[in-house]
């Protein structure tokens, strides 16, 4: 069983932190679990684009307000507590939040924590073995 809080991979390399969000990554693929865990802090004001062409995410938001567009389609979506949204077929989306929005955030396949968005806002397939 592994029992972890927030507190204890904060200010971790397992922290990571941009001019845009911060992500305290709870459960990584050393876990072996199939999935990692992440609470996301997305700042109020930005405009984040994502794709992750090699990863399926769900993104639970609880606590803020903003929306998300999907590119493919062109629609947008209300986002605030209590609001989930799921790319399952790894969508390429902006996610705009109007005031600080906390997310947990669950991968599959699961991050390694190693792994830097490229210009297109994907995370590269990056193996514990890696």
């Amino acid at each position: 069983m592994i029992v972890r809080t927030v507190r204890e991979v904060e200010d971790t390399d397992a922290d990571i932190r941009t001019e845009n969000w911060r992500s305290k990554r709870i459960v990584l693929a050393k876990e072996k679990v199939g999935f990692s865990v992440h609470e996301t802090t997305l700042y109020a004001g930005t405009v984040n684009d994502f794709w992750y062409a090699n990863h399926i995410e769900a993104v639970f938001v609880f606590e803020g307000e903003g929306e998300i567009l999907d590119h493919g389609t062109g629609e947008t979506h209300r986002l605030g507590p209590g609001s989930l949204y799921l790319l399952d077929n790894h969508d390429k989306h902006q996610v705009r939040p109007e005031t600080d929005m906390r997310t947990v955030c669950v991968f599959n396949p699961p991050v390694t924590g190693k792994e830097v968005h490229d210009e297109n806002g994907v995370y590269p397939l990056v193996t514990e073995d890696d």
